[in-house]
């Protein structure tokens, strides 16, 4: 899971909090990130022995959800921990545990091989034995770390302002839904133009991440067939690469803190996407296995670029004490691309795309670089003008825009 700040001394100046109870025994996010964990362990479990393939497609689906219950409150947590002046610190930080999360998973399969299981055996669906041990691991995972997260790293208390507002509000979910549909209304135009960019991005990873073992299995083995041992050798490779580029996210995540402090976090996130996209480009050129690990430092760059500045330039223009709701209608700018992506992808995959997954490797690289085009547009607001909401205010020391 994401990194965890120190949380600071309730009561001091600077943002701090007064020592006041929470509204909920557990407070704001917590039940959030138990839920959603406790969903996806569940999901992880299910899936490798899904009876059917919508079964599988259902599963993915409330996987998503889950994931995203869980990691929302989790990104609205480091903004709720840390002043503006360490939000980059913060973000990119959470986005570099993401990253050595993914490098494990990644490897997980391969490191079983390793071990002496057996990468060619299966179970009564033909799904290797390897990948169910895989979920299984990533179910245990998901939970404990959650677990260990919230005994290690409580949430702050909150003001008596704060604890004002959540009481004059009116219960139910019909005063949730208002207040969405309000929030989306009095949308900031820095996060209007951010949905542009994470819709290039997201549609971007989307085929990146369903067709890259395709397009692998295809230009070294020449098939496409996943009964085929050169598609379960592909599948492995898959899993070599995607650890590698999550582990350069890793360590690229600490090594943009600087960049994004100099040159904000704008153009560092536009020269990382632009970069991810010239290397998606290059990826269908490549005809040996150790050759792909050259691109993925492009992609490791971009992916912990995508998990940390798009959030650092959000929580510069968003009221802190509507900061949850706003994360939540960010997120929508990571699912409806997928939506997106699924629905549209096959309506021209064998018309425009000729049914060739190397050419879907091709299209995520364009729209990577029309995301690297689409993030010079958003304006950020000059450090220390005030924010949406009336009598707050929010100076991004030491980002700039």
């Amino acid at each position: 899971m994401a990194g965890r700040p120190g949380h600071r001394a309730a009561g001091a100046a600077g943002g701090r909090r007064a020592q006041r109870p929470h509204r909920h025994a557990l407070g704001r996010r917590t039940p959030y990130f138990l839920i959603g964990a406790l969903l996806c362990s569940l999901g992880l479990l299910c899936m490798p022995f899904s009876p059917t393939l919508w079964a599988a497609a259902g599963l993915l689906w409330i996987l998503d959800a889950a994931n995203n219950v869980t990691m929302e409150p989790y990104r609205a947590f480091v903004s709720d921990k840390l002043p503006p002046s360490q939000h980059s610190l913060g973000f990119l930080t959470q986005s570099a545990f993401t990253g050595l999360g993914q490098t494990l998973a990644y490897l997980t399969p391969s490191l079983l091989v390793l071990w002496g299981m057996d990468k060619d055996a299966t179970n009564g669906s033909h799904i290797p034995q390897v990948v169910v041990a895989a979920f299984v691991i990533g179910a245990v995972m998901s939970i404990t770390s959650v677990l260990w997260s919230i005994r290690t790293s409580p949430e702050l208390p909150l003001d008596a302002a704060e604890l004002a507002r959540l009481r004059a509000r009116r219960p139910g979910a019909r005063a949730v839904l208002a207040d969405i549909v309000q929030a989306v209304r009095e949308m900031p135009d820095t996060m209007r133009r951010l949905a542009l960019v994470k819709l290039f991005q997201w549609y971007a990873m989307f085929c990146y991440w369903q067709y890259i073992m395709l397009a692998l299995s295809q230009s070294l083995y020449g098939t496409t067939d996943p009964a085929s041992q050169g598609f379960r050798d592909a599948g492995l490779l898959n899993g070599q690469v995607g650890a590698f580029y999550n582990f350069v996210a890793f360590i690229a995540a600490f090594a943009l803190v600087p960049f994004t402090r100099r040159f904000g976090a704008r153009i560092t996130h536009s020269v990382c996407v632009a970069l991810a996209g010239v290397c998606m480009l290059c990826i269908p050129l490549i005809r040996e296995p150790a050759l792909f690990f050259l691109p993925m430092v492009g992609i490791g760059l971009a992916w912990a670029s995508m998990m940390g500045n798009p959030y650092v330039m959000l929580a510069g223009c968003i009221p802190p004490e509507r900061t949850g709701v706003y994360m939540g209608i960010f997120n929508m700018f990571i699912v409806l691309p997928m939506i997106v992506q699924i629905c549209t992808l096959p309506l021209y995959y064998q018309s425009a795309l000729g049914g060739n997954p190397e050419n879907v490797i091709r299209l995520a690289g364009v729209l990577m670089l029309c995301a690297a085009v689409a993030v010079l547009w958003v304006k950020l607001k000059p450090a220390g003008e005030a924010l949406p909401a009336a009598g707050r205010w929010a100076p991004r020391a030491g980002i700039r825009p």
